[in-house]
């Protein structure tokens, strides 16, 4: 059976701090999709705000990916 996969890019400092963790799979690309979305929306909710979290289709799965802007300076990879 195929999974597909749900996979935080980097793990910034917010990341380590929370205990996040940095994959995640599922029996459907629906499902992952959903997750996907779902979880970049929680990480820029609730992490410092100086960077941000978006969603990119990577064959059948979804990378969350950190956005340009402050990330380095924010946190520590």
């Amino acid at each position: 059976m195929m999974q597909y996969h749900v996979v935080l890019e980097k793990l910034c400092l917010c990341v380590k701090q929370k205990k996040t963790e940095q994959i995640r799979s599922f029996e459907t690309k629906e499902e992952a999709h959903e997750y996907a979305h779902e979880w970049a929306d929680t990480l820029n909710n609730t992490f410092c705000g100086k960077h941000g979290f978006d969603v990119v289709d990577v064959d059948d799965n979804f990378v969350i990916t950190v956005e340009v802007g402050g990330f380095i300076e924010a946190c520590e990879l």
